[in-house]
């Protein structure tokens, strides 16, 4: 447990840290994420897509902490002006907690999987029980990436951190690379 709260703690950090177009980078991913899932799933109201069954009370809060999340998660990839260029690693538990909470909030006999392997009433008596409990895995899977995220963002801030640079020779005084060359040219072993 301290090894969590730890990771906690430097995510949380991490987060204090963000500057603007890191937030806006996460409030636009939010809401892309609220449209990606609300849209498809009828839980925002729209013309093209439709329910067959009502949205259960937990899918808006299963809908905000996904598009919270996913925000914060998407964010975390804006490289910071002082970091150096390196490989970028994905997200796995993003991406499981996205298809998840998609899977979750959606209506149980509108998803074409479930009925086929379900039927109707399967659907009904089976996956729609089980919605919460995915909606439950899916939005920890996305804490967990977002702590992950955040937590080696902020532990390696100090590898990232600029270093001075040494100082440059003046035009004034010559290198003592060039003073080397310059007095000996006939030295054979150069």
């Amino acid at each position: 447990m301290p090894f969590f709260r730890n990771r906690v703690r430097l995510a949380l950090r991490a987060l204090a840290l963000w500057g603007a177009a890191r937030t806006l980078t996460a409030a636009v991913a939010a809401t892309a994420t609220t449209l990606a899932i609300g849209l498809p799933t009828a839980l925002v109201p729209n013309p093209v897509f439709g329910r067959e069954i009502a949205p259960e009370w937990w899918s808006y809060p299963v809908l905000a902490a996904t598009a919270l999340l996913a925000g914060v998660v998407l964010a975390t990839y804006v490289r910071r002006p002082e970091a150096p260029p390196g490989p970028e690693r994905g997200s796995r538990p993003a991406a499981a907690g996205g298809v998840l909470s998609f899977l979750a909030v959606g209506c149980p006999v509108c998803n074409k999987l479930v009925l086929v392997a379900l039927g109707t009433s399967g659907a009904l008596s089976y996956w729609a029980p089980l919605q919460p409990l995915i909606g439950v895995g899916s939005v920890l899977l996305l804490a967990v990436a977002a702590v992950q995220r955040l937590a080696g963002e902020a532990a390696c801030a100090t590898a990232t951190a600029p270093t001075a640079r040494p100082a440059e020779p003046t035009a004034t005084a010559p290198s003592t690379a060039a003073a080397e060359t310059t007095a000996t040219p006939s030295d054979p072993t150069r």
